[in-house]
């Protein structure tokens, strides 16, 4: 019971102690890129600003994808980051399935100097909206 006398006694310091746990939380989400809906993601695609890449594992990727969107899955982001060289210029989205491994892989391009954004919700939230997918490469 100590603890809710501490806790009345001190609101103060409990509240600036949750208000920087909330202000690291968000810092560390946005190293990884900025959130971006899907249809942010199809205007950015089809002015062909952004480049679409998906970290999910081959095999998922394979199963079902955004048109347009390349594969480098998340355990390989650091050893094939070079292969995004080309789309230096764009926006590199990112794309999981549901949003798990997107910052990881967004927080090694942005070290790189690539502008990242992460799609909001991944790939489940792009299925969700009932939006097209392809399968196989």
């Amino acid at each position: 019971m100590d603890i809710f006398v501490f806790a009345s006694e001190q609101w103060i310091l409990l509240s600036v102690l949750l208000m920087l746990i909330y202000v690291f939380a968000f810092t560390e989400r946005t190293k990884g890129g900025k959130p971006i809906s899907a249809t942010e993601l199809v205007s950015l695609m089809n002015s062909e600003q952004a480049q679409l890449v998906d970290v999910r594992a081959s095999a998922d990727f394979q199963a079902g994808h955004v048109h347009g969107a390349m594969n480098i899955p998340h355990t390989q982001m650091a050893s094939r980051g070079s292969e995004l060289e080309k789309h230096r210029s764009k926006i590199i989205v990112l794309t999981d399935q549901m949003g798990q491994h997107a910052g990881g892989a967004g927080k090694i391009l942005t070290k790189e100097g690539f502008n990242v954004r992460r799609l909001s919700g991944g790939m489940a939230e792009w299925q969700g909206q009932n939006l097209p997918v392809v399968k196989g490469s």
